[in-house]
């Protein structure tokens, strides 16, 4: 493996080397910059040849975020900073990981385990992994879904378990989830928002109203012009109809993996 070590200080730099030539001697560290502008000359030229990035946040002449927005990068980032308030922001860039300074062998460890199983496990006949099915896979590894949602009843405040809800459906601005047990809770989340903390295994959307829980689905019937009705195993007053756009997705999440 070939990487690139984006640092401007020489101790993290020499400390990386030494815990990536403990992990694997035949890595190979093309390169080593301490500012963004020299960066972004080297990615212009010759990014190809390089299969992984590590980056520090602040360098000689600013943040590495600056990099991003000069040149394209299609291969994973790891970032190694000493300050844990970026860390959204980096994952907004899609990086792999972000580790903590002082950084020590088990994260890097961790991350470079994760970054082999995913390159074993993805397509053997591509010769050159892409970038964004490798952060895909990673961040599918590494989410954590909502598990539970606050309600509000009159004065008071309760939790539900998400594994306890059966649907999810907008009316007008408002989104409502209903339980097994039929009970209706107004949520403070628009259906986009959901989309992103459910985990997809178990909750689908089906058109631009409603998520479903697949537990909470009885039968799934052929309906005009090749959609889908979906039947709930309770009383639901509206039909659920699958978007033509989706009806694909539906069945192959349906029958799983």
């Amino acid at each position: 493996m070939k990487v690139i070590i984006i640092e401007d200080e020489k101790p993290a730099v020499e400390k990386l080397e030494m815990m990536l030539k403990e992990y694997d001697p035949e890595i190979e560290v093309l390169a080593k910059f301490g500012s963004v502008i020299q960066t972004v000359d080297w990615i212009k030229n010759s990014a190809e040849e390089a299969d992984l990035f590590f980056m520090d946040i602040l360098l000689t002449d600013g943040q590495s975020f600056d990099i991003f927005e000069q040149v394209e990068i299609n291969k994973p980032v790891i970032f190694i900073t000493a300050y844990n308030e970026y860390a959204i922001k980096a994952f907004k860039v899609n990086s792999i990981d972000y580790l903590l300074k002082p950084l020590n062998y088990e994260d890097l460890y961790k991350s470079l385990e994760k970054i082999k199983v995913l390159r074993e496990n993805l397509p053997a006949n591509k010769e050159r992994i892409r970038y964004e099915e490798l952060s895909r896979a990673l961040m599918n590894m590494n989410r954590s879904y909502k598990n539970r949602f606050m309600v509000k009843v009159g004065e008071h405040i309760r939790s539900v378990k998400t594994e306890n809800i059966s649907l999810f459906y907008a009316d007008g601005r408002t989104v409502y989830l209903i339980t097994q047990k039929q009970h209706k809770y107004i949520v403070d989340y628009t259906l986009e928002d959901l989309v992103k903390t459910l985990d997809p295994d178990m909750f689908f959307r089906v058109n631009r109203t409603y998520i479903v829980n697949i537990n909470a689905i009885q039968d799934v019937v052929v309906y005009s012009n090749s959609r889908l009705l979906i039947e709930l195993n309770f009383d639901f007053e509206n039909e659920i109809i699958v978007s033509r756009d989706r009806v694909a997705q539906l069945k192959t999440w349906f029958e799983g993996a």
